[in-house]
């Protein structure tokens, strides 16, 4: 099988390593606009040859799209002459609008699937094998894909270990506004505030793990996610004016000294973790 990837970084990458790993007669393809992300795939054995043009990558079986999405939008656009046996898989972190952007004649060829799998980390140099183990993979809309795809999309993520999760790409970016996109936006949020506020010394002796752990991912890609949030404004926004509601309410029983009820909402968010 030959396996086409567009986007040779930390999830391109990884997806490469673990395929081979599954499958050392998997043939991996891979195409990145960036020259050296092309060269560190090659070096690291992400992939086993870089194709010269997207029409190389359109003669695979099967295309991985592993780009900001944005990028996924405009990729599907020149995809519309692939073989009817084909199979694209997005990787992207928001779906509705991804969804509704595939050209008609080869809807039946795509697949729509966020794999909730990353670090904070990017580039080939981050790629990693186990990246995709036991995480979740979210599809949605599978059943307008057509029966094809929709075998071989389930096949592969099953082979790299991940755990599968059906919804629709509506539900799925509400979801995913809450649980991933705001806890981006805070984490940056925090590292802006705390540089604005703190000398880099004071950082540095100070910082414990719990900061470090509030602001790790606002080390992510600000390309990626800039893209993510202008996808999914809307339940963005939602889900920062839900946040916003919980924190004003800590600010007044801080300023009112409600300790007793700061208490109890303190508790409320522990039972958090009885879930996770």
């Amino acid at each position: 099988m030959n396996i086409g990837i567009i986007g040779l970084g930390l999830m391109g990458g990884s997806l490469g390593i673990a395929l081979k790993a599954y499958d050392s007669e998997y043939q991996i393809v891979g195409l990145d606009h960036n020259e050296e992300h092309c060269s560190q795939a090659l070096e690291l054995k992400l992939v086993d040859k870089i194709a010269k043009s997207l029409d190389e990558i359109k003669a695979c079986d099967v295309i991985f799209l592993s780009i900001p999405v944005g990028g996924i939008i405009s990729a599907l656009q020149y995809m519309k002459d692939v073989p009817s046996d084909c199979t694209i898989i997005d990787m992207g972190s928001t779906k509705e609008k991804i969804v509704s952007s595939v050209p008609p004649q080869i809807r039946k060829n795509f697949v729509a699937s966020h794999p909730m799998a990353g670090t904070e980390k990017f580039g080939p140099m981050a790629a990693v094998k186990d990246l995709y183990r036991d995480k979740v993979v979210v599809l949605c809309d599978l059943e307008e894909s057509g029966k094809h795809q929709q075998e071989t999309a389930l096949e592969l993520y099953h082979e790299i270990g991940m755990k599968l999760v059906f919804m629709g790409s509506e539900e799925h970016d509400r979801h995913a506004a809450f649980i991933s996109h705001m806890p981006h936006a805070l984490s940056y949020a925090i590292a802006n505030t705390v540089m604005t506020q703190e000398d880099p010394k004071s950082i540095i002796a100070l910082a414990g793990g719990g900061f470090r752990d509030m602001s790790r991912i606002a080390k992510s890609s600000p390309r990626m996610w800039e893209d993510i949030f202008r996808q999914n404004k809307d339940n963005l926004l939602t889900a920062i004016d839900h946040f916003n509601t919980e924190l004003k309410r800590c600010r007044e029983m801080v300023e009112n000294e409600e300790w007793d009820e700061l208490n109890q909402w303190m508790q409320d968010a522990n039972k958090l973790h009885d879930i996770l």
